[in-house]
């Protein structure tokens, strides 16, 4: 399963009940954040994610999407493993000053690295690839893809070839051919086609660009700043952002399934109706996320595997529009439909 927590949707600031920008996404073992915006510590514990990060994948150094790293490298305790910070281009040495602002030592290992586009972080079944997005600093989305997995085991044709059930079924789900009764069974007799993995990408602040669109084609869940609505698209396009509307119509190209809107203006942020309107017109379903929200992604229903449903909960009431996953709240409330 992996399980996505958004820990802060707000844009620039903090608002009432929104704290600025942080993901917290969940790999079976593996936790990692993308962004750490202030006060991040503060929403891993209100949400219950827990302190055992990984990785820290921050997309630019607005202040917004990295200074929550300070306090929470002072938040955990106890930690004896490596934790990884990775930022784009010129990012390195304003990470590290952050790491170690106001204190003398931290007391696990710490690694900062700086990514370019198209780099990739290799995690064994899935890795993590920086790809280019349009800001006006150094700035990168991140998509964290798997690897595709072995195609499905047909156990009736397998029983008709006369492979006993037991360690051969297993050699040849891997791929190796295996003798039975002087007959040599194939694994393409019996293992169908490999199976895609999933795909989660995030745009980080950016205009609805090139990079972002093919980082997210064919994405189980594109989750894209909408920091403002279409009447204000002037303004998005000048200062690098993207409309409601911006990330539907990328969503809709790139064939995405989910499409989860964050990053929110202020004013948006109690009343998100208006942004949810202007991206359903576009991609039917789309949503904008709130502080606690929680994505679950299973894989895909095509493949006859059981998916969650839709929350319910407060918002603007819209329907659901994906095919997979379940949307709940951190919090135990369902899921807000704005």
């Amino acid at each position: 399963m992996i399980r996505v927590t958004f820990l802060g949707t707000a844009a620039s600031r903090p608002t009432v009940g929104r704290n600025v920008s942080g993901i917290a996404l969940q790999r079976e073992g593996d936790l990692m954040l993308f962004d750490c915006g202030e006060g991040t510590q503060r929403q891993m514990m209100r949400f219950a994610t827990g302190f055992g990060v990984s990785h820290i994948f921050v997309t630019h150094l607005h202040a917004d999407h990295f200074i929550g790293i300070i306090g929470l490298l002072r938040t955990i305790q106890g930690r004896q493993e490596l934790l990884n910070i990775f930022g784009p281009p010129r990012s390195g040495a304003t990470l590290k000053e952050a790491a170690h602002l106001g204190v003398e030592r931290i007391g696990f290992p710490l690694g900062i690295r700086e990514l370019e586009p198209g780099e990739v972080v290799p995690f064994g079944e899935y890795e993590v690839a920086a790809f280019p997005v349009d800001h006006p600093t150094p700035a990168l989305g991140y998509a964290l893809k798997e690897h595709p997995r072995l195609g499905r085991f047909d156990v009736e044709q397998a029983r008709a070839l006369g492979v006993p059930e037991g360690p051969l079924f297993g050699r040849l789900h891997r791929g190796e051919a295996v003798q039975v009764g002087g007959r040599l069974v194939r694994p393409e007799e019996v293992v169908g086609a490999p199976r895609p993995g999933r795909l989660v990408a995030y745009s980080g602040d950016t205009r609805p660009c090139l990079g972002t669109l093919e980082a997210a084609r064919g994405a189980d869940l594109l989750i894209h700043e909408s920091t403002f609505g279409e009447d204000d698209a002037d303004r998005a396009y000048e200062t690098f952002h993207s409309t409601a509307r911006g990330a539907a119509l990328l969503a809709k190209e790139a064939g995405v399934s989910r499409l989860i809107l964050t990053h929110i203006s202020a004013r948006y942020a109690e009343n998100p109706g208006p942004l949810v309107a202007e991206a359903r017109q576009h991609f039917q379903g789309a949503k904008v996320a709130h502080d606690g929200m929680t994505l679950e992604l299973g894989y895909r229903a095509d493949e006859g595997l059981a998916h969650g449903s839709e929350g319910e909960g407060e918002g603007d009431g819209g329907g659901a529009g994906g095919s997979r996953g379940e949307v709940k709240s951190a919090e135990g409330r369902g899921a807000s439909h704005g």
